[in-house]
């Protein structure tokens, strides 16, 4: 993976920068482990993304420590040691040598060294910066610490007074994107593009989900993405009333939609998209009804996106729409008011509208603050994905529209003046949709 030194030094400098308007302290940030899958077997690594976003080293084990205090900002890395017999086997390390080179450390030492130098670095600072929840191992070092330095303030140790969660810092860093975060998203956008133009030609009736999920992924790889950023979901027939249902082995029969959620990663960015499309290529007359309104409430909801408003009222405004369309196709009665009261609209959207996105599908970042609904502003990214679920057993419905799952998600930037669409590039009118899935 491509690493610019000076992009991860110019966040390190906001995060020190924050730290020190409340009164500096030391900032712990652990990387990844790997993790094993069965036996030696490692699952896929993927480094935390706190760590990637601050330091940009791809490597498990370890930590980031951020010293502000006194004036002075330091970065300590823990890395592990270079090892010639190791690397033949899983690669070339950054070592000691390689945190201080190219990743910008003030210090640096080897993962053995963390229980005797960590304690050193916490002593004496007003707060420490910690996650705590997140990893027991961490949590236990940390806890370990802390009980050491309070044990010895008789000989002169000084304890933190807080432990606050980094993420008061890092993570609202995280929500507001800047250039070259946008950049990353935009080429995750288009990578996902291509994947799901070619689930829509794949998708054809007999093929199984799983087939239709292996054309994804391997746009994500071909076109640069290290991958999907999340479980892809290929949800065929019945399947597309499970929110979260992974690809399985169901077979895409005529007739049905198949809805699929999938966004290629890149570079640790990842986009979020989600499209639903007729295996037969033409959608029926009863699925196309349900889909029109899905889409036209989406498309105001995404036009809707501008600093200053809120998610919480783009989803309301949603929640409104759709349930005004149910009543007129017949699926809920009464008026709006009254079925949004009661809540029985979530029979058939029972989701949110939106979240942030960025190096994480479900982005960081606070949604609410003070008690209210954040307003947006420019640099934040996030979903726009209203839906429609039909259980295959609603009495209510028409017999057309039972078993039927409708999802449409885009990625949206929040601008100066209102908001870009970055995943505009993926088909979602139906005529553009069945012309690429022209059978």
């Amino acid at each position: 993976m491509a690493h610019d030194p000076s992009i991860h030094a110019a966040r390190r400098a906001r995060v020190f920068e924050e730290m020190e308007k409340r009164g500096g302290g030391v900032m712990v940030l652990p990387a990844a482990d790997e993790k094993v899958r069965n036996h030696d077997s490692e699952y896929l690594f993927r480094q935390d993304s706190d760590y990637a976003w601050a330091i940009g080293l791809d490597e498990p084990t370890g930590c980031a420590v951020l010293l502000a205090r006194g004036g002075e900002r330091k970065l300590v890395l823990f890395v592990r040691p270079r090892d010639r017999e190791k690397e033949i086997w899983t690669g070339r390390r950054a070592g000691v040598e390689g945190a201080k080179e190219l990743y910008g450390a003030d210090e640096a030492y080897v993962v053995a060294e963390l229980d005797e130098k960590l304690p050193r670095l916490v002593e004496g600072a007003r707060t420490l910066w910690y996650r705590i929840g997140f990893d027991a191992a961490w949590d236990a070092r940390l806890s370990r610490i802390l009980t050491e330095l309070r044990g010895a303030a008789r000989l002169g140790k000084l304890p933190p007074e807080a432990v606050v969660d980094p993420g008061r810092i890092v993570h609202e860093l995280r929500l507001v994107k800047t250039p070259d975060e946008i950049v990353k998203l935009r080429r995750a956008a288009e990578i996902s593009a291509e994947a799901h133009m070619a689930a829509m030609r794949d998708g054809l009736p007999g093929r199984r989900e799983y087939q239709v999920q292996s054309e994804i992924e391997y746009a994500f790889r071909r076109r640069g993405g290290s991958g999907p950023g999340y479980g892809t979901i290929v949800a065929a027939g019945v399947n597309s009333t499970i929110l979260h249902y992974r690809a399985g082995d169901a077979v895409l029969k005529d007739g049905d939609v198949c809805l699929v959620d999938a966004g290629g990663e890149y570079q640790w960015y990842t986009a979020d998209v989600t499209r639903t499309f007729p295996v037969s290529g033409e959608f029926s007359p009863a699925q196309a009804e349900l889909y029109s309104l899905c889409l036209e409430v989406q498309k105001r909801a995404v036009a809707s996106v501008r600093p200053g408003t809120t998610l919480d009222a783009i989803h309301d405004q949603t929640v409104r729409e759709l349930t005004d369309g149910l009543i007129g196709l017949g699926l809920l009665k009464g008026s709006v008011d009254e079925r949004i009261a009661d809540k029985s609209f979530r029979r058939y959207y029972m989701h949110r509208t939106s979240h942030w996105l960025g190096m994480d599908v479900h982005d960081v970042g606070d949604y609410y603050v003070d008690g209210k609904s954040r307003p947006l502003v420019p640099g934040m990214v996030l979903t726009i994905e209203p839906g429609l679920y039909v259980a295959e057993d609603d009495p209510d419905a028409p017999e057309a529209l039972r078993g039927v799952g409708i999802r449409i998600e885009d990625d949206v930037l929040v601008t100066d003046d209102g908001h870009a669409n970055l995943t505009e590039a993926v088909p979602k009118e139906i005529a553009e949709m069945e012309a690429v899935c022209v059978r």
